[in-house]
C-alpha cells in the first residue's frame, strides 16, 4: 500500500482535487476522527478527537467533518449523530454507518484498505482534506513518488523512539509515531517541540532515537534549538526537512515498515495476530 500512494492521490487530484476544490474554505468547520483518521483531520484545521464531540457537542463552528476510512467507527459516529448542523464525511467507502448521517460524502480511495497499519488511506485523506480546503494537490503524487525512491531513515536497535514536531508537522509526529507503535511494536512517543524543551528532556538519553522534523519559521528555529539539546544528551537525533503532511509521514511509514522486517514483525495485523492483543481488542467496542 505504500507503494501505491502516488496511485492514490492521482485519484484524489483527478477527484476531488477538480470537483469539491476549496468548498470547505467558505465555512467555519471542525475536524474529527480516531486514530489515524484523527491525524488526518488535525491537518484540515481545528480538530478534536471523535470522543470530545461526544461529550460536548456544541461547538464554534457549522460544519463537523469526519474522517473515517471505513465509515465504521464507532465514536466518530456518535459524533455526527450528536451534531446540530450539515456533516461531511472524507473516507474510503462510498456506502457505510457515517456515510448514511453524512449531508456530503467525499470519496477520497479507490478501495479500502486492506492493512490496519493505514498508510495510503492515511495520506488519500490528508491530501482530499487539502483539496477542500482550496490548496492544489497535483504535486504530491510526483513528490511521493520522489520520496519513494529516494533514501531512507536508518534502521537501529533502539527500543524507544521519539518523534517531536510543531505547527503543520504536529500531526505527522503523531502519526510517526503511531505507525511505529502499530507497525514495528515498539516504545514510540510524539511531542510538540515547545513541549519537548520543557519538560520532557529530563527523560531523555543515549538510549532515544529521535526525529524533530524542522518546519520553518519560527517552528525550524525551536526545531535546531531541540535537536542541539538532544545532541548534549548525546541522543541520536536526526532533523528532518518537511515540506507537506502528505510526502512528509512517507519515510516513517518506510521505516516502520523496514524496522519491522528488521525484527521479524508482521506490520499489517498491528500485533492482533498475537492472542493477548487479539483479546484487547476484543474488550471494546
Amino acid at each position: 500500500m505504500i507503494g501505491l500512494q502516488p496511485e492514490w492521490l492521482r485519484f484524489v487530484a483527478d477527484g476531488v482535487g477538480e470537483t469539491a476544490r476549496g468548498r470547505l474554505t467558505r465555512t467555519r468547520s471542525v475536524f474529527t476522527g480516531c486514530g489515524t483518521s484523527f491525524h488526518a483531520a488535525q491537518t484540515g484545521g481545528d480538530a478534536v478527537q471523535a470522543l470530545e464531540p461526544v461529550l460536548r457537542p456544541e461547538r464554534d463552528a457549522d460544519v463537523l467533518v469526519c474522517v473515517s476510512h471505513e465509515g465504521t467507527t464507532r465514536l466518530t459516529l456518535e459524533a455526527a449523530e450528536g451534531w446540530n448542523g450539515p456533516i461531511w464525511l472524507v473516507t474510503g467507502a462510498s456506502e457505510s454507518p457515517l456515510a448514511g448521517v453524512a449531508d456530503e460524502v467525499v470519496v477520497c480511495a479507490p478501495e479500502l484498505e486492506d492493512s490496519w497499519c493505514h498508510t495510503a488511506s492515511y495520506t488519500a485523506a490528508v491530501a482530499a482534506l487539502a483539496a477542500l480546503r482550496g490548496e492544489d494537490v497535483s504535486w504530491l503524487p510526483g513528490a511521493v513518488a520522489e520520496v519513494l525512491a529516494g533514501p531512507r531513515l536508518p534502521v537501529s536497535e533502539h527500543e524507544r523512539w521519539l518523534v517531536a514536531g510543531a505547527g503543520r508537522d504536529w500531526p505527522t509526529a503523531q502519526e510517526a509515531v503511531l505507525k511505529l507503535r502499530e507497525g514495528a511494536h515498539v516504545a514510540a512517543e510524539a511531542h510538540q517541540t515547545e513541549q519537548l524543551l520543557h519538560g520532557h528532556l529530563a527523560a531523555v538519553d543515549e538510549h532515544v532515537r529521535v526525529f524533530v522534523l524542522e518546519g520553518e519559521g519560527r517552528a525550524a528555529d525551536r526545531a535546531r534549538e531541540a535537536a542541539a539539546a538532544l545532541e548534549e544528551l548525546g541522543a541520536p537525533v536526526t532533523l528532518v526537512s518537511t515540506r507537506h503532511p502528505v510526502v512528509d509521514i512517507v519515510p516513517f511509514q518506510l521505516l516502520t515498515v523496514d524496522l519491522a522486517e528488521a525484527r521479524g514483525v508482521d506490520p499489517d495485523p498491528i500485533h492482533r495476530d498475537d492472542p493477548r492483543w487479539a483479546r484487547a481488542r476484543a474488550a471494546y467496542a
